[in-house]
């Protein structure tokens, strides 16, 4: 059970875990052990195997992403949507056209079933955190409300650098539910403003992208949702 200690840091008992909710706005060089661990590290891919069709934020919070996503995301663009499934939350195709619009995710038939993409790929990221896409090839990469579950971020958003076009954008967005036993000890164990520093964090040690904006959109009596956003720098 996770709980607070005297020193007002965040401690996880079954895995000698202690996170200070300073240590990662500091940008601390060294993360604890256990991090990204979770309590069910069976494979990834039998988890997902059988299409679920739910999401992980209510009526309001999808739409005040989707206005969101209205707002930076210009007409045209070229989207990846990383670890996807059924909904992407972007403005339909008559509000928002797009040009390809990719999903990159775990089960294919709820990519399928996604009416806003244009192509998809099944690909676990866990097990291997390489986009199969050239360099470059990107105005936007968007993960809506998964990030809790990503064992090797510092590899994939390195990845989402080199597929971003100079002056693109990422857009993290989270909130607070989750499949418990495949969301990573962070997500468990910290507090929300921490949650967004580490995903910023992500971001500074991938590499590539300008410093992150932290976005609060969450609508009065609905789930919270919380933004990391960052463009891509020139080369």
């Amino acid at each position: 059970m996770a709980i607070r200690s005297a020193s007002g840091r965040e401690r996880d008992d079954r895995h000698g875990i202690e996170l200070g909710v300073s240590d990662l706005a500091r940008g601390a060089p060294e993360l604890p052990p256990g991090l990204f661990g979770r309590a069910d590290e069976s494979d990834d891919a039998a988890f997902y195997a059988e299409p679920r069709f739910v999401v992980h934020i209510d009526a309001a919070t999808i739409a005040a992403l989707t206005q969101w996503y209205a707002e930076v995301i210009a007409p045209g663009a070229e989207v990846l949507d990383l670890m996807s499934s059924w909904v992407s939350h972007l403005p339909d195709a008559a509000a928002l056209p797009l040009g390809r619009v990719v999903g990159l995710g775990m089960n294919a038939a709820e990519l399928a079933a996604n009416p806003r993409l244009t192509s998809f790929d099944v690909v676990d990221l866990n097990a291997a955190p390489v986009l199969p896409y050239p360099p470059a090839s990107f105005d936007a990469v968007l993960c809506a409300v998964s990030i809790q579950y990503l064992t090797r971020p510092f590899e994939v958003f390195a990845e989402v650098a080199r597929v971003l076009r100079p002056g693109g954008r990422v857009a993290v967005s989270t909130s607070q539910r989750c499949f418990p036993t495949k969301a990573i000890r962070a997500f468990q164990l910290l507090p929300p403003r921490d949650r967004l520093a580490l995903i910023a964090l992500y971001l500074e040690r991938a590499g590539g992208f300008a410093p992150a904006e932290l976005v609060d959109r969450s609508p009065a009596g609905a789930d919270p949702l919380w933004i990391a956003t960052a463009l891509r720098r020139a080369a």
